[in-house]
């Protein structure tokens, strides 16, 4: 029987951050990157909440972040890794029902323009395939091997924003000033032969690892890395070890670090919104910290933000050993997936990135594309402006 709202045209207007999160959480996940907290931790971005309604029913949200342009009351609008709408359209409506009234709230907000990173898979390739890619000469991206997988959801939308006049934003290699559009992902369930879908048990997901990971998880078990997740009544002590190793990591491997104030924002938001969404974890040998990592919850998808190695005692492989630790507490709490991040598209094996995409491929998972980001000019000349900008940064 279909209800009373079903049929009623879709509204976007403001809500409350406990609207936002009450939404989300009758959701099974949504990005760590569309939740309220997500907000506070972006503090040099005005935020806000959005609501879509069909009627009184609350269908979806967004959380909105706006940057200002210098010395111009005028905004561009990001969602990063949304909106969470129904980008499968269930109820039949076209994608515009769902972003015009989106782009009109924005517009009236003084945006210049849009973006956004739908949440949404556009292909996979399985982790023999990767390294299968990186060892045939004549393959350098990706996208030169055919994927195990299209999804049509994904298809569909990146061929409808074209249409409705949304620009990808490409990057090389598939990073960009936002979000990363290849991610790698090792699924924490199957498929049982009836189609119900059953968790992965540990010795399923060691098993689907490559022979270095499990050599690796194996030695540092016998070499005496203990790992430990960090105490909350401890928080400040525990982020200033992870914070040290971190900054001794970025010195090392020549990127700018970011500090430890941004990261104490990032714990105060994200657990006080809720005390499972973040938790810290260390590796130790001999009682010398040799890694550190920040992982990320909600719902059913896990994710690995942030991870920092000594440089001493590389070999009793701890950097491995917490990487196992955090896959085992995720399928503890039943995650579904649990997301190494970004990787870039490169296959190339003299590419100085195939190095992190090798660590990641080792898991055994997945690599996936997503739709990326797309943006939609409001104001062109402003847009303009804004691009020249971003590109002689």
């Amino acid at each position: 029987m279909t209800s009373p709202t079903s049929n009623a045209p879709l509204t976007v207007r403001a809500t409350s951050e406990e609207e936002h999160l009450a939404f989300l959480r009758t959701l099974p996940s949504a990005s760590f990157l569309q939740t309220p907290a997500w907000g506070r931790v972006k503090s040099e971005w005005r935020r806000e909440s959005l609501g879509w309604f069909r009627g009184d029913e609350h269908v979806g949200a967004g959380l909105v972040l706006y940057r200002q342009l210098p010395r111009v009351k005028r905004y561009l609008a990001y969602l990063p890794e949304g909106p969470v709408i129904d980008w499968a359209l269930s109820h039949g409506e076209d994608l515009a029902d769902w972003l015009d009234p989106m782009v009109t709230h924005l517009r009236a907000q003084r945006a210049f323009g849009v973006r956004m990173g739908p949440p949404v898979v556009t292909r996979r390739w399985t982790a023999a395939q990767v390294k299968e890619g990186i060892a045939d000469p004549a393959v350098s991206r990706l996208g030169d091997v055919a994927p195990t997988h299209r999804d049509p959801v994904g298809a569909r939308t990146v061929a409808r924003l074209r249409e409705l006049g949304w620009r990808h934003q490409a990057a090389e290699g598939g990073f960009s000033a936002g979000q990363p559009q290849y991610v790698f992902q090792v699924p924490l369930t199957t498929t049982a032969d009836d189609g119900t879908v059953v968790a992965r048990s540990e010795d399923d997901v060691l098993k689907g690892m490559n022979q270095l990971w499990r050599r690796n998880i194996k030695k540092a078990a016998k070499e005496g890395v203990e790992v430990t997740a960090g105490d909350p009544a401890h928080a400040e002590r525990d982020l200033k070890l992870f914070h040290d190793l971190y900054v001794h990591t970025a010195d090392r491997d020549h990127f700018t670090p970011r500090g430890a104030a941004y990261f104490r924002t990032m714990l105060d938001a994200l657990a006080g919104e809720d005390p499972d969404r973040i938790r810290l974890w260390f590796a130790r040998h001999d009682g010398d910290l040799v890694a550190a990592t920040i992982a990320i919850r909600v719902g059913t998808h896990a994710w690995y933000s942030y991870g920092a190695s000594s440089t001493e005692k590389r070999e009793v492989r701890g950097s491995n050993a917490v990487q196992w630790a955090m896959i085992r507490d995720a399928l503890a709490a039943g995650a579904e997936v649990y997301d190494l991040r970004g990787i870039t598209d490169t296959l190339d094996a003299d590419d100085p990135h195939v190095g992190l995409v090798q660590f990641k491929v080792g898991t055994g998972g997945e690599a996936v594309e997503y739709a990326g980001e797309w943006d939609l000019p409001l104001n062109r000349l402003l847009y303009r402006a804004f691009d020249e900008y971003l590109r002689r940064r």
